[in-house]
């Protein structure tokens, strides 16, 4: 008996020149993964950097996946480090966008690229051959002849040498996307939180067009629905929208100032 392999729908947005609008659930909750998937986001981001299961942690991974997998949603998750063995295990699991953080240098997102492919720039990838969840433990047709077609590995530019070395990662071979992160971008640049700050908006301006000249798809996040329409139309294909905790936030509170105003 063979199990189908599903496409990764975010991966045939991104290469067929289209852009993805997705969620960040930092409540890590295998409901919200379905509902988001339900009310029809391309993608729901997980931030295993900052908060959330350890990408080790095979159950917690594993529910947020078949939430994902059951209303055709696609997970984005963002790894703690950048260690190849990390993204190895999150793709077992059946990731299949996977990104790193805190970057520095083109050979490190080179070698975390190679260790998501099984063929990798026409020779030997490193990925090793098991029959994992990924490969419907052993049943998934073609898996290995497909599987490097359907995964993305991305990279975040969020430090002052990604930033200097944006040239040589944009032209790391299969590189699947880069996310500029502003924030800490911020913090590296010596201007924490200054999303505004010209050396910020100059850093966050380099690597977009760079990334656009180099035809490397890029993400980012919106700020506002009019800022998420802007970064689309100038080049953006991956645009966070906000998180589960900002909606509500945003929702709770209105309902807190209608009773208080006595319009509830």
């Amino acid at each position: 008996m063979n199990a189908a392999q599903p496409t990764n729908d975010l991966a045939a947005t991104v290469e067929g020149g289209g852009v993805a609008f997705g969620v960040l659930d930092n409540a890590y909750s295998p409901t919200l993964v379905e509902l988001y998937g339900e009310l029809g986001a391309d993608f729901v981001w997980i931030d295993l950097e900052h908060g959330g299961p350890s990408p080790r942690d095979a159950g917690r991974i594993e529910d947020l996946l078949r939430a994902a997998e059951r209303t055709g949603v696609e997970l984005l998750v963002r790894l703690p480090d950048t260690d190849p063995t990390l993204v190895r295990k999150a793709l077992d699991l059946g990731v299949r966008n996977a990104f790193l953080p805190r970057v520095k240098t083109a050979d490190e997102v080179r070698e975390a690229v190679r260790s998501a492919r099984f063929r990798y720039d026409d020779g030997p990838g490193d990925r090793g051959l098991a029959s994992p969840r990924a490969s419907r433990w052993g049943l998934a047709d073609e898996y290995v002849a497909t599987e490097d077609d359907e995964t993305l590995v991305g990279a975040t530019i969020e430090t002052a040498e990604s930033v200097e070395d944006i040239d040589e990662i944009l032209a790391v071979p299969e590189l699947g996307f880069v996310f500029i992160g502003p924030f800490d971008l911020s913090v590296a640049l010596g201007h924490p939180g200054e999303l505004d700050h010209p050396d910020v908006r100059d850093a966050v301006e380099t690597v977009r067009s760079a990334a656009v000249e180099a035809g490397v798809p890029v993400g980012g996040l919106g700020f506002g629905m009019d800022d998420a329409g802007e970064k689309a139309a100038n080049g953006y294909q991956i645009v966070n929208l906000g998180s589960t905790t900002g909606a509500l936030e945003g929702a709770v509170t209105d309902w807190l100032d209608d009773v208080e105003r006595g319009d509830g």
